[in-house]
């Protein structure tokens, strides 16, 4: 199923409730709400289960007046997402697959947002048709915010596959972008929005515009970006953190997962998706995923003994001939025990070459190295993977978990994939896990492993050795 939340990390959320649609051949479930606003009824789209405009309109309130209550001015920043002549896709396709490609854009952004913002609130609404609203509420220069709007305008511009069973499509979207000054209320924000969008039409070919009138700005273009990542990877400047991974019958940490971070000099924190992305662009996937790979398993290497490590892998790594046996001599390098490794896949690395990523996950299982599928229930759930690769885990996505405490249906799902792991003697790992009552749930139906943020946040590798030891 295809997950399309709208979330804000705060510490309680309470009127969660999840519900089910289908358009096409994809199962879509629309997410709870994290926000100030679900205490007091959020409202939220039909289709992509995003908060509505109005519901924008009152977290944004929210933030403001938080923040005047303390005398200070809120650190907003917004940016709306328009999809290009998108009626043009209903007319061409058909409905269904216009909704279905709005669901995946949501979905998109929603994972984006959850990939570059740690440090404070955030939301993403739908505001009707194809139009959507980010908005952030942390300190943000104006150079990152820039970056991030064109990361995730590329995200939106990557092919969206099999909507209603008849192919692919790609949309283009164009954005606005602000930074709220003070006095300026969520109305004010819409306007300037929308109009600064409506110029934009005008400019050919230009995809991002700033409300106040700015097309562009002093900063780090792509190509900068891009030479700034080469010198960071060559200067060992490339971050990785541990999210830690818990055993649902004791307790006690069992390992953790490997999570690439940059802190860009000018544009802040960049998280693994986007770092990866900028690396495709200027074809150095493998030297990055290399460089990520050594530097994980030599802090592993000093780990308490039984520790795990596990990795996620990228479409150009499976895709090589030279994969496995680099990985094996990388770990040997490193001097760690390949059967504490495990290697992390997502569905949409595997559509492109099933039969040589199978090779090459069994090339890995020869040495005693662990496979797991990622993200499960993020996508389109392919459950040939299952009967094809040699997978001895499955790690459920966090949108599988979010309504496990108060939706029947959401818990019936998961009892579902349970049991059918267990039938295929896979595991269960639940990603994303943040309150009691998940963790009891889903360590009554079964599941072995648990992370998220009940647990422990991503940690630095010291610190993650001290609460592995303890």
């Amino acid at each position: 199923m295809a997950g399309c939340p709208i979330w804000q990390r705060i510490e309680n959320s309470n009127g969660k409730r999840h519900e089910f649609a289908y358009i096409g051949c994809m199962a879509i479930t629309a997410l709870p709400t994290r926000s100030d606003a679900a205490a007091n009824g959020d409202v939220r789209d039909n289709l992509t289960g995003l908060a509505t405009a109005e519901t924008a309109q009152s977290v944004l309130a929210s933030w403001q007046m938080r923040a005047g209550a303390e005398g200070r001015t809120a650190p907003v920043h917004a940016m709306l997402i328009a999809l290009g002549r998108f009626d043009t896709v209903n007319l061409a396709y058909g409905a269904a697959a216009g909704d279905g490609a709005l669901v995946a854009v949501a979905q998109r952004i929603a994972h984006f947002a959850d990939d570059e913002f740690d440090d404070g609130d955030w939301l993403v609404a739908r505001l009707g048709g194809g139009k959507f609203l980010l908005a952030a509420h942390e300190a943000c220069s104006r150079e990152r915010w820039q970056w991030l709007a064109e990361a995730l305008a590329d995200s939106i511009s990557h092919p969206i596959a099999d909507l209603d069973c008849v192919g692919s499509l790609r949309l283009w979207p164009r954005l606005a972008l602000m930074r709220p000054a003070p006095g300026e209320g969520p109305n004010l924000i819409f306007d300037r929005l929308a109009q600064t969008l409506e110029e934009a039409r005008t400019r050919k070919g230009q995809r991002i515009c700033w409300a106040d009138r700015g097309i562009t700005l002093p900063g780090r273009s792509s190509a900068d970006v891009e030479a700034d990542l080469l010198s960071a990877i060559d200067r060992d400047e490339i971050e990785v953190v541990y999210q830690p991974q818990f055993s649902l019958e004791t307790g006690e940490v069992i390992g953790a997962e490997a999570l690439a971070r940059w802190q860009h000099p000018k544009l802040g924190k960049i998280g693994a998706a986007q770092l990866f992305a900028i690396a495709e662009r200027i074809d150095h996937v493998a030297h990055l995923s290399r460089h990520v790979a050594k530097r994980a398993f030599c802090d592993a290497a000093k780990w308490p003994a039984k520790q795990s490590l596990s990795i996620n892998i990228t479409p150009a790594d499976l895709a090589s001939q030279n994969f496995v046996p680099g990985l094996i001599a990388l770990i040997d390098e490193c001097q760690f025990d390949p059967a504490r490794v495990t290697v992390e896949i997502t569905e949409h690395v595997l559509i492109g070459n099933l039969e040589q990523c199978a090779a090459n996950l069994a090339g890995l299982r020869k040495v005693g190295v662990q496979i797991a599928l990622d993200d499960f229930g993020s996508g389109f759930c392919n459950f040939r993977y299952l009967k094809i690769l040699p997978i001895d885990s499955i790690k459920l996505d966090r949108t599988m978990i979010e309504g496990i405490a108060t939706d029947e249906r959401d818990l019936a799902v998961l009892r579902g994939i349970v049991a059918m792991a267990g039938a295929l003697a896979i595991d269960v790992i639940a990603e994303g896990v943040e309150t009691e009552q998940q963790r009891l749930i889903v360590q009554s139906e079964g599941c072995k492993i648990y992370q998220g943020f009940l647990g422990c946040k991503p940690l630095p590798n010291s610190a993650f050795i001290t609460l592995a030891s303890g």
